[in-house]
């Protein structure tokens, strides 16, 4: 079974539940999914790397982005179809880039990091694609073409199998439960950052408030308005 769905299938029971919130602090914009939203993105984004770029499973996929509701949507979509994220675009399937950045490889795809969720306002140079308008149009559901073994790479050297249980384990040392809204300005680098400031409070079934670009002196207002109860990094 794949990474996404270990993570995501315990929470679909109250999958109207907020599930991650983000903040951009230099925008001023706030987003809220549930994890039915959440389930939504991942599933389009895996639907249309299937579909558009034949990745299967074991392919590696590059993710030059920083931490972002977006974001999070892509590496969901990513891990469901079995793809392996990777920082490095040399030889990957696909590579995500944001807007501003400029990336030459055979298939790249542009986030726009819109806090609304619109796509480019101008076209994509050199041939790359617009994520968000593109793979809107991808279904809403998906199913794997073929099963995602746990030994399937899923972040750089890491195993479904052995992301899982670390991100598991720095949960419980964490004593994080699915009770939990945690305040992180931890930035998704790969690896560490994905594996402690996304993976781990999804393993947990924690609610994730991301603070992107963060303003110190705004931190103690957005933990009185979100209620959170931890703080990453702890």
């Amino acid at each position: 079974m794949s990474l996404t769905e270990q993570l995501l299938r315990p929470l679909l029971a109250n999958s109207a539940k907020p599930l991650i919130t983000h903040y951009d602090d230099r925008l001023g914009s706030r987003v809220e999914l549930s994890v039915a939203t959440t389930v939504n993105w991942a599933a389009k984004t895996a639907n249309w790397l299937v579909d558009e770029f034949d990745v299967e499973p074991g392919d590696d996929v590059a993710v030059l982005l920083p931490a972002h509701w977006q974001t999070a949507g892509v590496l969901l979509g990513a891990w469901w179809c079995g793809a392996n994220v990777v920082a490095e675009p040399d030889g990957a399937r696909v590579v995500f880039t944001g807007p501003e950045q400029q990336v030459r490889a055979p298939a790249v795809a542009v986030v726009s990091l819109d806090p609304m969720g619109r796509g480019l306002t101008t076209e994509p140079a050199d041939g790359a694609l617009d994520y968000v308008t593109e793979a809107r149009m991808s279904g809403d559901q998906f199913l794997p073409p073929q099963p995602i073994p746990g030994d399937t790479p899923a972040l750089t050297s890491s195993t479904v199998d052995e992301l899982l249980a670390e991100a598991r384990a720095r949960a419980g040392k964490l004593s994080l439960d699915g009770t939990d809204r945690v305040l992180s300005t931890v930035d998704w680098t790969i690896p560490d950052g994905v594996l402690d400031g996304l993976l781990v409070p999804l393993a947990a079934g924690a609610h994730l408030v991301q603070v992107s670009n963060a303003d110190p002196a705004k931190l103690a207002a957005r933990r009185e308005a979100e209620r959170t109860t931890a703080d990453l990094p702890a």
